[in-house]
């Protein structure tokens, strides 16, 4: 039962954000259009390159889908509303979105295209750089509670939230999880001006159907972790448990699509130089800190 209602809300939220995003695309806000985009790709013809890696053309999008919803599997929209509640959730969420690289590479290289296979190699850069400020923010979000458990992770935050906490790891976060959902100005696997679409460029029909919900799907997946790290999670006044969850990760959803409209495109010697010089010194300070503050504050 927790499974479907889990999916349901995933797949409501992914619709909500597909609206929001063809809002600050267009400046129309059109409810229907989500769907009726999707049974446009179905009613298209999906276009197979001449000389592609077939297995990895056709497997890369199903990769990036399954791996964007085990990441939602063990995060928690209530209390006892969570697919999967395990004793290592918190490195469960690292493991599975590690393969989005893994997808997004086989995306570039399927369809045997000089623009495809450089957005492949180029968010291989981009993880390689980022990885590190997915786990180390989770480490010290760890250390807090004491425990890789989701629920219990949230349940550390009933008095302060992790944001007030430890805001440093919530800037680090974010900022690493709008590069791996590749969403601008991190968007250098498709980077329309540049590459034409990038990983994207060689999808077409059915298939580039799965690899946009599969995006969006990743962003919301994305936008519950920062949700149960650092936003408290369930905790809020009034409303249900799960409606909290649902309005936080939309909100932070909705921010990331909002964030990439203002800022420009980083080129990729840039935004990997940050991480290393910057990133990780931060994010090393930000453990140091916290567990000052496990040690010191009772």
């Amino acid at each position: 039962m927790n499974f479907v209602i889990v999916l349901l809300a995933l797949l409501g939220s992914v619709w909500l954000l597909a609206v929001v995003e063809g809002w600050t695309t267009t400046g129309r806000l059109r409810p229907a259009a989500p769907l009726l985009s999707g049974l446009a790709h179905l009613g298209r013809e999906s276009i197979v390159p001449r000389t592609p890696d077939r297995v990895f053309f056709e497997t890369a999008p199903v990769l990036l889908l399954i791996v964007a919803v085990l990441g939602a599997a063990v995060l928690p929209l209530a209390p006892t509303l969570v697919i999967a509640d395990l004793a290592t959730g918190a490195l469960f969420i690292n493991a599975a979105l590690a393969y989005v690289l893994v997808a997004l590479i086989m995306a570039g290289w399927g369809p045997n295209g000089a623009y495809a296979m450089i957005g492949g190699w180029r968010f291989l850069g981009q993880l390689i750089a980022y990885a590190m400020l997915i786990v180390m923010p989770i480490t010290a979000v760890a250390m807090r509670a004491e425990s890789l458990v989701t629920t219990v992770i949230v349940g550390s935050q009933d008095g302060l939230w992790n944001i007030v906490y430890q805001p440093l790891g919530f800037v680090l976060f974010f900022i690493a999880a709008m590069a791996l959902a590749f969403r601008a100005p991190f968007d250098l696997p498709t980077a329309p001006g540049e590459l034409g679409g990038g990983v994207d460029a060689e999808y077409t029909g059915v298939r580039l159907g799965v690899l946009r919900l599969a995006r969006l799907t990743l962003v919301i997946t994305l936008a519950s972790a920062t949700t149960v790290f650092y936003l408290g999670g369930w905790h809020g006044p009034l409303l249900p448990p799960w409606a909290w969850s649902l309005i936080k990760t939309l909100a932070v959803a909705v921010s990331m699509l909002l964030a990439g409209r203002y800022l420009p495109r980083i080129r990729e010697a840039d935004l990997m130089r940050w991480c290393w010089t910057l990133g990780i010194p931060l994010a090393l300070l930000n453990i140091i800190v916290v567990g000052l503050l496990v040690l010191v504050v009772p």
